[in-house]
């Protein structure tokens, strides 16, 4: 092919390129903060929301309704999720009137200019065992919707409850995901509830206390989304390669049990402590780093999980700040993602918008010298396979790009790249015994094969080859005789 022509269409690549990743540096819909105000030494509001249009948060979550954080969040665009706390249930419960007056003071002298986009009411309180306060959350979320609906907000802004991963008798294997018996009849009120009113269902998995439940390495490794041989859901054949998608497809499950396939899941809590009590398995700069940053590189691969492939759910992070007046150990006043008083970041998980233009540039300057190194070479090209990589015969192509392993990957990494990329809704019969691709029956030809399908089918983003940097994208297509790699 023609140098120019080939030039062109990396060009052409180029563009798309540059456009997928200033997404990067815009605001995300899916992903949240939660702001917790348990503690004395807040910034004030003016600052949190400043901060906040500094990042690509699309959201936050109050527990309350502090009319002068709703208030400084006017005119920024970022969703506000506003709470009535567990105290305010049995008022809204018993008094339609209280529910007005509710909905009168922290709603309509802010909205739309504060784009309140959900209210919840109360948290946690199915697993409270208060059951007079477990038996006033439904008609309190009906009085809330009501004064919403008098206004005209209804179907504007919703009303949901948040729940604890403990509704849950059982979250493993996710296929067998269902909620307490005990809780039953209350969960199947509130779901229809809020079937009839569209709101999703708003839980707090947090794969960390998990760990801190099974402190074993390879738990730690699939807790961080890092490599690891992943578990397979003995009633489906999937793979897990995280906890995060093993615990919300539990959830699916679960509701899927009820008959409520069609509500929609919210993440309201995840988050991982950096900081702890010695004696305690788990907190830490690195492994908070670690989990908050993979999650927030999977949302934003659009991957979904097994059961929801294709879409990331709204997820909340835990959380904006310390709460230096939280009781309990350590590690419950140390999920803060900025320091105060100065606001600056006690680790960076890619969230600042100027780290995502710092990504931005370099995924150009990189897009170029692929340009320069493309002039400087002939029309065609060779590429010498790695010891361990076979593959007979390679067809030069310029019009198509291909994700491959990086030279020199481990066989830990490549066998988790293939059980992620599997686990993912592709079809890898192709590697199977028999298919088309199964030989050379090497896990770096397999591997290859599963990454390259996962990328190309789920979006042919930078990011869906990147697989903790241990791939890169070719324009030499990997297929071979009879085994071909979509392009």
């Amino acid at each position: 092919m023609p140098t120019l022509l080939l030039l062109s269409l990396f060009l052409i690549y180029l563009s798309l390129f540059i456009l997928s990743a200033f997404n990067f540096a815009e605001s995300q819909p899916f992903i949240g903060i939660n702001y917790g105000q348990v503690a004395n030494n807040l910034p004030p509001p003016t600052a949190t929301a400043n901060l906040l249009n500094s990042t690509t948060v699309g959201k936050i979550r109050l527990y309350g309704a502090d009319p002068a954080i709703i208030k400084a969040l006017s005119n920024t665009g970022i969703g506000i999720v506003i709470g009535a706390t567990n105290g305010e249930i049995p008022a809204l419960a018993s008094n339609p009137d209280a529910a007005m007056r509710w909905v009168n003071s922290y709603v309509l002298p802010y909205y739309p200019a504060s784009n309140i986009i959900l209210i919840t009411v109360g948290n946690e309180v199915i697993t409270s065992t208060d059951q007079d306060l477990i038996s006033q959350l439904l008609p309190a979320m009906k009085n809330v919707q009501n004064a919403l609906n008098s206004v005209l907000l209804g179907g504007k802004v919703k009303v949901s409850t948040v729940h604890s991963m403990s509704a849950l008798s059982r979250s493993y294997p996710p296929s067998s995901g269902s909620f307490n018996p005990v809780y039953q009849d209350t969960m199947r009120g509130l779901l229809e509830f809020q079937r009839e009113n569209g709101s999703p269902f708003a839980i707090n998995p947090y794969p960390f206390f998990a760990y801190k439940s099974d402190p074993r390495p390879e738990m730690l490794a699939f807790c961080l989304f890092q490599p690891n041989s992943g578990q397979t859901d003995s009633g489906t054949g999937i793979t897990y390669v995280n906890m995060f998608d093993a615990q919300l497809d539990a959830v699916r499950s679960a509701l899927n049990a009820m008959g409520f396939k069609d509500t929609e899941i919210t993440i309201a809590e995840t988050g991982w402590p950096y900081s702890g009590d010695s004696n305690e398995a788990g907190p830490s700069v690195e492994n908070a780093k670690t989990y908050n940053g993979n999650l927030i590189a999977h949302l934003r691969s659009m991957a979904g999980t097994p059961l929801m492939p294709g879409k990331s759910v709204d997820t909340y992070i835990f959380a904006l700040y310390d709460e230096n007046l939280k009781p309990g150990p350590p590690s419950e006043r140390s999920f803060g993602l900025y320091k105060l008083p100065d606001l600056t970041m006690i680790y960076d998980v890619g969230l600042s918008k100027k780290s995502s233009e710092v990504r931005l540039y370099i995924y150009i300057v990189t897009i170029l010298i692929l340009v320069r190194v493309l002039v400087s070479c002939p029309d065609h090209h060779h590429q010498t396979p790695s010891p361990t990589q076979v593959i007979p015969s390679p067809k030069t192509t310029g019009t198509s790009f291909w994700c491959v392993p990086k030279a020199g990957v481990s066989d830990a990494q490549l066998k988790a790249n293939l059980d992620y990329s599997c686990s993912q809704g592709i079809d890898c019969r192709p590697i199977q015994p028999g298919g088309a691709c199964f030989e050379p029956n090497t896990l770096f030809s397999h591997a290859s094969y599963a990454m390259n399908l996962y990328y190309q089918t789920a979006g042919k983003n930078p990011w869906n080859c990147d697989f903790s940097q241990t791939a890169t994208l070719t324009s030499i297509s990997p297929s071979y005789n009879a085994c071909n790699y979509p392009g």
